[in-house]
């Protein structure tokens, strides 16, 4: 086999192969979005998050393969199979992950929306703050072993610690200790 016979034999598969593991960030980021739809009306405290760091990349990256599917569909007259690679790489640069960073960060009633996802509020056995170089909220969780980054604007930093005590006095929030615990801490006490 040639090389340039096993180019052509090896480019369909690794673009169904990049489809589908697309396809699969397409549902996850659809399903956070459509999580983020229904817990908006419970907001509590929120803000706009910050666009990651190559947000104007990932546009044009979209644009430029909206232009590639539109040439090969319209003037090369591929097949959808051949296609279904290119168009789900574009679905999530051009949709999916430019709606996700619309997400607002913050509060919400039965949980936290972290800079990197999702925690309920049972979920979370432990809080610390780091203050240097922004206020950011570290939550750690009993159910996996994951730690959340969540950055609060300074001015809403006495709100966002209010409403975790509140949510410790009314036992929504479990913190779990380390050591002996003789009952003789009170959890409001860690945040």
């Amino acid at each position: 086999m040639t090389p340039a016979e096993w180019i052509a034999w090896l480019t369909p598969r690794l673009l169904l192969l990049f489809g589908f593991g697309f396809l699969v960030a397409n549902i996850k980021l659809g399903a956070s979005l459509l999580a983020y739809r229904r817990r908006m009306r419970s907001a509590l405290l929120v803000w706009p998050g910050d666009k990651p760091k190559y947000y104007g990349f990932s546009l044009a990256l979209g644009v430029i393969l909206g232009l590639l599917l539109m040439v090969e569909a319209f003037v090369l007259y591929r097949s959808p199979r051949s296609l279904f690679g290119e168009a789900m790489m574009f679905l999530y640069y051009g949709y999916t992950f430019p709606l996700s960073t619309r997400i607002r960060r913050g509060f919400y009633g039965d949980g936290i929306w972290s800079d990197s996802g999702f925690m309920k509020w049972s979920e979370i056995s432990a809080v610390s703050w780091k203050e240097q170089p922004t206020v950011t909220l570290v939550l750690l969780s009993h159910v996996q072993s994951i730690a959340r980054r969540l950055e609060v604007p300074g001015h809403l930093y006495g709100q966002a610690r209010r409403l975790l005590r509140d949510r410790i006095r009314t036992h929504d929030i479990h913190i779990g200790g380390a050591g002996l615990d003789l009952g003789a801490r009170d959890e409001r006490d860690t945040i």
